[in-house]
């Protein structure tokens, strides 16, 4: 933390030299706590409305561990991705509000009950899809939207899909997991006049080579409105989605 430049601002804002709204704005610019392995976004909610999550892969359990006890002393909700079970373990050591999905691989510590704002509706293609709009939901949810799941309706028997066209085109934002041949979002692109956020999975035979041809038919999509994700990115399509959700809130 800069803590020359904070003092400094603190006595502008108490002598008068500076008003509220202008000592937020500054404040946007300030601390980060340095633990030498990591430099915390300490000011990251106030920025861009939730604290800096954790993306626990490829860090050793005691790093995940010291960044979370730094992130809930400034009294933040807690989300960390890519979770395995031994470091979700010890994040439920560290507070026994943790939860832990095996599922999504998130570990989530919340103060108090999230917001529920607005209509975020998670779609997959089939069941193997699910773990990566898991993560998508949670993420989205803890941010503060409120998420409804639509769960295995993919082309292969579209019936299931098209029986719920009303609720499709209910939702202020889409979220559509898909692998194999990825065509769903392209086919829910051309349902609604709602923003669809296409998130590509690794699942698949040979051929799909690990997600890859999923991502190329979504980005080659006919149907308007459609953004896409990375492969396997849940927490960025749940990220994307609740900001867009909020922007009705405003």
């Amino acid at each position: 933390m800069d803590h020359k430049r904070l003092t400094q601002l603190l006595k502008d804002l108490r002598a008068g030299k500076l008003d509220v709204p202008h000592a937020v704005a500054r404040l946007r610019s300030l601390p980060f706590e340095e633990l030498g392995f990591a430099s915390l976004d300490h000011h990251r909610s106030i920025r861009q409305g939730f604290p800096e999550v954790i993306l626990c892969e490829g860090k050793t359990k005691a790093q995940v561990v010291a960044i979370a006890r730094s992130l809930l002393k400034k009294g933040g909700p807690l989300l960390a991705t890519r979770a395995e079970p031994e470091i979700a373990k010890a994040l439920v050591r560290l507070d026994r509000r943790a939860v832990y999905s095996e599922l999504a691989r998130t570990v989530v510590i919340q103060l108090r009950p999230p917001a529920g704002k607005g209509d975020i509706l998670i779609v997959t293609a089939g069941t193997a899809d699910i773990p990566v709009a898991e993560e998508a939901r949670i993420t989205a949810e803890v941010m503060g939207s409120r998420v409804e799941v639509l769960y295995d309706v993919g082309v292969a028997g579209i019936h299931r899909l098209l029986s719920r066209t009303h609720r499709l085109q209910r939702a202020r934002v889409l979220v559509v997991a898909a692998g194999m041949d990825g065509v769903l979002p392209s086919v829910i692109g051309g349902l609604v006049d709602r923003p669809v956020v296409a998130v590509p999975t690794s699942r698949g035979y040979g051929a799909s080579f690990g997600g890859l041809a999923a991502l190329l038919t979504m980005l080659n999509s006919c149907a308007a409105g459609v953004g896409v994700m990375n492969i396997d990115n849940g927490f960025g399509a749940g990220c994307l989605a609740h900001r867009i959700n909020m922007l009705g809130e405003q």
